[in-house]
């Protein structure tokens, strides 16, 4: 069992936990999504303030099995990357 932490800027809290479901996680509690071996705690965070400029960011608590923790993180990734300048 490998435990991540990641904390994530710019991606609305409820983004975030679309994406998850749309790995085939399902919501477990208010703030916890699980999947087939897996699961991950939500937790917002105060904003990431940057002079004027406020960005929303939240905090990922992954859970995830040694068999399926590489996969998982290229598919999240994937759903998570943001291209810019």
């Amino acid at each position: 069992m490998q435990k991540i932490t990641r904390e994530m800027r710019g991606i609305p809290y409820f983004l975030l936990k679309e994406y998850l479901e749309e790995l085939g996680g399902r919501q477990v509690k208010r703030d916890e999504i699980a999947g087939d071996g897996w699961s991950v705690k939500l937790i917002k965070m105060a904003p990431y303030k940057l002079f004027s400029l406020e960005v929303g960011q939240t905090r990922l608590e992954m859970e995830l099995d040694d068999e399926i923790a590489e996969d998982f993180l290229k598919r999240f990734s994937m759903k998570t990357m943001r291209a810019g300048a």
